[in-house]
């Protein structure tokens, strides 16, 4: 793995002390992360969920995209999901996806730790 993939799983894990952080080398200088346990707020009927992502190979210059989510997130009324989410997989484990995609991506600002923050204050901000 690019030590710029191993510096962004790092800063990572010293953002989520209390998560299980899984990762696995993709072969190629990249990253699959999972990022356990992270809460969740807003109208969802688990307070938890693990945030599964490809940190790719030429990362901090690629948009760290799609996010994913347990398969079995609801809301507290019943309401779908909503846009920007689908039912999809993560390394062989159902999963829903979260289409957050950054359009203007900045390779000196843009980590892969931000990235994760945006889509939780997203999903915990859906109404």
């Amino acid at each position: 793995m690019t030590p710029e993939v191993g510096e962004a799983i790092r800063e990572i894990a010293e953002a989520y002390p209390m998560s299980d952080l899984e990762t696995a080398d993709d072969g190629q200088g990249g990253a699959f992360v999972t990022v356990k346990r992270v809460p969740v707020e807003g109208p969802y009927v688990q307070n938890t969920t693990w945030f599964g992502f490809h940190i790719t190979h030429t990362y901090p210059y690629a948009d760290v995209y799609p996010h994913f989510v347990r398969h079995d997130l609801l809301r507290w009324d019943g309401k779908p999901l909503g846009d920007a989410t689908s039912m999809g997989s993560f390394r062989n484990q159902s999963a829903i996806q979260l289409s957050r995609r950054a359009n203007r991506h900045n390779a000196a600002t843009d980590t892969a730790l931000l990235k994760l923050q945006k889509v939780l204050k997203w999903l915990n901000s859906r109404p």
